[in-house]
């Protein structure tokens, strides 16, 4: 049966409010504002995290939202925030690619290798319940997974309004360029570096190879990440000079490789 043919009036018109506002979203203040409006009422919560990538080859881009103080994307560690993605995109998939909840203790909502001045490890040791979901584009074979944070512990109410509400939220997170780490903060280290070479890519580098993996062109990662064609270019040529790799699928597979056997 239809989850919506058995909510009241009263539901299905904070649905359409809920709905036709993801729609319109355009940029990050408007996401938190409708994050933190009535769709709180179903999904109740304070940090959401969206992930994207290649999540088998530890290939992970990310935004936070959140209204908790410093709790932002920009301030986050993608060295350490990505194990947790990671550990809980694997248990989603073993789950059948369906929306659970995790209470504190089960994933041990901790940054272990965090100092106590991150914001984000601090902010997720307050956390009671997660709410993992996620969805993947067969034309591109990207998954997006969405986890959610709360302080209290009834996000397994929110099940069924998760499966509702993901198209939608997903809409909302796509409209928004994501905000991504300092450059300084952010290399993913591929491989040890060699004498007078760079042995890593930044945050930036790693979102074009992720593009590039799944058959973008220049013109399409340029367009998808708010840059010019001549931008991904530099990108793309200093990406083959720190791989030491001459072709755009060089690229992919030695970073893929090398990520794989950091693990």
């Amino acid at each position: 049966m239809n989850q919506l043919s058995t909510l009241s009036a009263e539901h299905l018109d904070r649905y359409y409010r809920i709905i036709t506002e993801a729609i319109g979203i355009r940029r990050h203040n408007e996401l938190l504002a409708w994050l933190q409006g009535e769709l709180q009422h179903y999904l109740p919560h304070e940090i959401l995290i969206a992930a994207w990538g290649d999540f088998t080859a530890n290939l992970i881009c990310y935004d936070i939202v959140s209204a908790l103080p410093g709790v932002r994307t920009e301030s986050s560690n993608p060295q350490t925030l990505s194990p947790l993605l990671k550990g809980l995109f694997n248990r989603w998939v073993q789950l059948g690619k369906l929306p659970y909840t995790l209470g504190v203790g089960e994933s041990g909502f901790l940054l272990e290798k965090e100092g106590p001045q991150c914001s984000l490890a601090k902010a997720l040791q307050d956390m009671r319940t997660s709410l993992v979901h996620g969805l993947t584009d067969e034309r591109s074979n990207q998954t997006c997974l969405y986890v959610i944070f709360s302080s209290e512990r009834k996000l397994h109410e929110s099940l069924d309004a998760m499966q509702l509400l993901l198209p939608y939220l997903d809409t909302a997170l796509c409209q928004v360029t994501p905000l991504v780490p300092p450059e300084s903060d952010a290399r993913v280290l591929t491989e040890q570096p060699k004498d007078g070479e760079r042995g890593g890519l930044s945050r930036r580098e790693i979102e074009i190879m992720n593009w590039v993996r799944i058959g973008k062109t220049n013109l399409e990662i340029a367009s998808i990440l708010g840059i010019s064609v001549f931008t991904v270019k530099n990108h793309l040529q200093h990406i083959f000079k720190s791989l030491g790799v001459n072709t755009r699928m060089e690229a992919v597979s030695k970073v893929a490789h090398s990520q794989v056997g950091s693990k």
